[in-house]
């Protein structure tokens, strides 16, 4: 008899402890820039490709060259510069739309969560070459205080659940969703905003991990 509680209570215990994540899936769909940007900068292609079991997505037209990379809390992305003359990320200037429409400012690369709402100087891509960085929502980066206080960054959508059916609940509204990221990029003393409309596309269940 004692010998049954002990393995009903170690399942439960093992189970109580363990959490189900995973990924969303997350499609560049659309770029809006400037009207007379196709004058300017030519014709405009999203591309999307296999990396490893992913698909990624990339822009491109005579200007620039990006390519996203979504995560639980971010979007990274590597900006190519295609152009001969340098060209300026204006941060104070860049949005990020939630789900909801809701906007706010971004922080990026460098920038100290305790400095989330204070100007940022822009980034310069020179002629020809890249830039790696990332965007963070500034509403997301909160401070929290108790034993375990630090800054700690929201995910932009829930991913983890400690079932299955609780995670596809928490999940399964976001799916077809949209959210926008706006780039204003300098060059030549013209600032273009690019508008990078991506939707969710499904949600991917990647493992599961035992709490301590």
């Amino acid at each position: 008899m004692k010998r049954i509680c002990y393995l009903l209570l170690l399942v439960f215990m093992m189970t109580s402890c363990m959490t189900y994540q995973g990924l969303y899936n997350i499609g560049l769909k659309n770029v809006e820039r400037p009207e007379d940007a196709k004058e300017r900068y030519g014709e405009s292609k999203i591309i999307s490709f296999p990396e490893g079991d992913k698909t990624k997505y990339s822009y491109e037209d005579d200007m620039i060259r990006i390519v996203w990379y979504p995560s639980t809390t971010q979007f990274d992305f590597t900006m190519h510069n295609k152009t001969d003359h340098s060209i300026k990320i204006i941060w104070d200037e860049a949005v990020y739309v939630n789900e909801n429409g809701s906007s706010g400012r971004v922080i990026h690369t460098g920038v100290r969560f305790i400095d989330k709402n204070y100007p940022q100087p822009p980034s310069v891509i020179a002629k020809n070459t890249d830039i790696e960085d990332l965007i963070i929502p500034a509403d997301n980066i909160k401070s929290e205080s108790g034993p375990y206080s630090g800054w700690i960054i929201a995910p932009l959508f829930p991913y983890k659940a400690n079932t299955k059916k609780e995670l596809g609940h928490l999940t399964e509204k976001y799916i077809g969703k949209e959210v926008k990221v706006l780039l204003p990029l300098e060059i030549q003393g013209i600032i273009n905003e690019y508008i990078f409309e991506f939707e969710i596309e499904d949600f991917e269940v990647e493992d599961i991990w035992q709490s301590p």
